[in-house]
């Protein structure tokens, strides 16, 4: 990959879905469409409170129900651009599966050293990644972008980004729900922000009211 150059430091905004039912039995979800559970959506909701106000001159999301809910959910369901290259892992045959599962059938397997039968390779994950980061820093973005995708197709691009091979976005956990943000160090590719999960922390703000104020509350003038 070309190593990622910003005449104007643009940054990359990274969101990972809201959770999942297989995401949170630990299941490898690929292209199977797993909706988001309630949870999931009222993480979502929160994403959009901590997204709110910053504005992005390219939002892509993947296809997937869990990604594009995501973004539909946060605020930015009409902006989102839906990107193929943004899809999970094709897992093949490994999809739905635990790891603890897999490693009965292929001893000390991981994701990130495989074998991954009838699915993707990394390198090949690897080459949708430089794809999705070419886009954001075309010379047409003039601003930030804003992705919403999956847990290991964001491990991978964060690696990319710096110029480490894909296989190093195992060194990089990602929680769902969360916000990462790739930027620059004059004009170096650095990662500002990762894993950030503090707006699933902070409280829903109360519902606007629409009645009217008693007339004991209202005040009175001289």
């Amino acid at each position: 990959m070309t190593e990622p150059t910003a005449p104007v430091e643009r940054q990359v905004w990274l969101v990972r879905h809201g959770e999942t039912e297989w995401a949170r039995l630990g299941r490898h979800t690929g292209r199977t469409d797993i909706p988001l559970t309630k949870t999931g959506r009222t993480q979502a909701e929160a994403l959009g409170r901590r997204l709110d106000g910053h504005p992005f001159s390219l939002v892509l999301t993947s296809p997937l129900s869990r990604a594009a809910d995501t973004a539909s959910l946060s605020g930015f369901g009409a902006q989102a651009e839906p990107d193929p290259d943004l899809m999970e892992w094709d897992y093949g045959a490994l999809e739905g599966r635990l790891t603890a599962d897999i490693r009965d059938e292929y001893p000390d397997w991981s994701i990130w050293a495989g074998p991954w039968p009838g699915g993707e390779t990394i390198d090949q994950v690897g080459a949708r990644a430089d794809r999705v980061i070419a886009r954001c820093l075309a010379p047409d973005v003039a601003g930030d972008a804003l992705l919403f995708s999956h847990g290991h197709l964001l491990r991978v691009l964060g690696a990319r980004w710096l110029g480490l091979p894909a296989a190093s976005g195992g060194l990089f956990a990602l929680s769902t729900a969360t916000v990462s943000i790739l930027g620059w160090d004059r004009d170096r590719p650095v990662i500002e922000t990762w894993n950030e999960d503090c707006h699933l922390d902070a409280p829903t703000p109360p519902a606007a009211s629409t009645a009217a104020p008693h007339p004991a509350d209202r005040a009175t003038r001289p």
